[in-house]
């Protein structure tokens, strides 16, 4: 029960659906700052200890919807939002950058980025560093999540030179998909990026988050990757601060076993 908890407070709570609506972002905030039923926190005498998921992640149009909501249920969640031509990356880097300043502007406090992919299966690297290092500065003071859509990188080792390029053009995080390639978020690619990961913190000292997201919908997937996290990088990085989980529907998975 413990390490479920802690899934849900690493957790970004998700909607990118083309039907979403005001309503139903509202919702979802509701949900984000009271996941867990009070009777089960409750029972577990966790009902005091503040927990909510650790962000809520929309499109830039729903941003304002989602901090009003946040604001009127009196919490301080952040709002992340996909930007930078989510999630195929195919747009031009002037339109990426402008939908990332507009999201930060609607008050996101996160932004999740995509990278280019073209750029990787050519091997322009120093190009795709410029690219990922521009879209850091039109964040602003909001955290960057680097997407790398792992499932079309072509190898595992695109995706640790991917990994590295996007650490050393300034990303806060690193993270494995948008949830709507062909191939989402496996363990073997995870290990890669913490590898990454623990590579760049040797060589520069600075700590790096990483994020799984898609395809993760079951208590036990959540329980995997908190495990390969604590294997790979250690029970520092087992914090929201450098550690989330992209998903939409593993929050009612994780419940229900919390009920059992």
């Amino acid at each position: 029960a413990a390490w479920l908890l802690k899934a849900v407070t690493c957790m970004d709570l998700t909607t990118l659906s083309g039907d979403d609506t005001p309503s139903n972002v509202h919702r979802m905030c509701y949900k984000a700052k009271h996941p867990i039923r009070e009777d089960l926190l409750k029972a577990m005498d966790m009902h005091d200890k503040g927990i909510t998921v650790a962000a809520v992640c929309v499109y830039p149009t729903r941003v304002t919807d989602a901090v009003n909501a946040l604001k009127a249920a009196g919490c301080n969640i952040p709002v992340a939002s996909v930007a930078g031509g989510f999630p195929s990356g195919q747009m031009p880097l002037q339109t990426r950058l402008a939908e990332i300043k507009l999201a930060v502007e609607y008050g996101a406090r996160e932004i999740d980025i995509v990278i280019n992919r073209t750029l990787v299966l050519t091997g322009q690297w120093e190009e795709l560093y410029e690219e990922i290092r521009q879209c850091r500065e039109a964040c602003g003071d909001a955290h960057m999540k680097t997407i790398l859509s792992t499932g079309e990188l072509g190898s595992l080792g695109n995706v640790y030179k991917a990994s590295m390029i996007a650490m050393m053009a300034g990303s806060d995080f690193i993270k494995t998909s948008t949830g709507k390639e062909v191939e989402n978020a496996t363990l073997p690619v995870g290990a890669v990026m913490m590898r990454a990961i623990r590579d760049f913190y040797w060589e520069t000292g600075n700590k790096v988050g990483f994020k799984p997201a898609g395809g993760i919908r079951t208590a036990k997937d959540a329980i995997s990757w908190l495990m390969l996290v604590h294997e790979e990088l250690g029970v520092e990085w087992l914090k929201p601060e450098l550690f989330r989980l992209g998903a939409s529907s593993l929050l009612e998975d994780i419940e229900k076993q919390v009920s059992y």
